[in-house]
């Protein structure tokens, strides 16, 4: 198949496999691990909010809750022995996230500190305490949820823009060194979903997904092996032109665009 062979093994049967959802609180971590337990999985969800989490386990049987910040070291090494000494890990998703729109003109260090905390630094906290234990089991999949808005730089992201772009050279990087040692690595890059997020944003979304729509596109990237699952295609192809457009045109086109 050589060049058009998957890039990561198709999973299509979730039966009886641990998945460890991390940011599964609300919106598309939340229907993800919803529709993931609809299809046998062992799902663990973990966010701040303990109340989420306890609603989400009344409702699916079987589910643990382990509450969880991301950005606290100390509380990721604990949260992931107790959840590793259940068994074996066979995916986890990453997607704790924090979101404020933001201009160049009206910049918030601490709230641009905290983008990087969350969105990126809590995905290596996450990734030190649990890779030890894939690269012993020699299986597993890493999946990290970035945004097309780490493509290129875009108006009012200039906080959340960054954060997903480090997570997608993450990814990349990933992929590369863990291939070889039998783990899977994908970037899950959405358009505009309606979360508790992007309801803060007083723009137009186009192509807005709800999040059972994005759980179930994530569900068919990862049976198709891909490394890169971005959605809807509608509206992310376009992004993806907008990625091999010199800085002339890019800066031109998309500053008239969000005038």
């Amino acid at each position: 198949m050589g060049l058009f062979a998957p890039l990561n093994a198709p999973q299509t049967d979730w039966r009886g496999k641990t998945v460890w959802v991390v940011g599964a609180s609300s919106g598309i971590g939340a229907a993800t691990a919803s529709a993931l337990h609809a299809r046998g999985a062992h799902v663990i969800v973990s966010a701040r909010n303990q109340q989420s989490l306890l609603e989400f386990a009344a409702v699916h049987a079987g589910a643990q809750a382990i509450v969880l910040d991301v950005t606290d070291r100390q509380a990721v090494q604990l949260a992931a022995q107790k959840l590793l000494a259940m068994g074996p890990l066979d995916c986890l998703m990453y997607c704790a996230g924090h979101y404020t729109a933001m201009r160049g003109f009206a910049m918030d260090l601490d709230d641009a500190t905290r983008h990087m905390q969350v969105n990126y630094l809590g995905a290596l906290n996450v990734l030190d305490a649990v890779l030890p234990q894939l690269l012993m089991q020699g299986n597993g999949h890493i999946s990290l949820v970035g945004s097309v808005a780490g493509y290129r730089g875009l108006p009012n992201s200039l906080a959340y823009g960054p954060s997903k772009a480090a997570l997608i050279h993450l990814a990349e990087t990933l992929h590369l060194d863990l291939k070889g040692r039998g783990i899977g690595v994908s970037i899950i890059n959405p358009g505009f979903v309606e979360t508790p997020l992007t309801s803060r944003n007083d723009f137009d979304m186009p192509a807005l997904l709800t999040p059972q729509q994005a759980a179930l596109a994530i569900l068919k990237g990862w049976a198709a092996g891909s490394f890169e699952i971005h959605f809807p295609k509608r509206f992310t192809l376009g992004l993806k032109l907008l990625r091999i457009l010199p800085y002339r045109i890019y800066f031109a086109l998309v500053g008239h665009a969000t005038l």
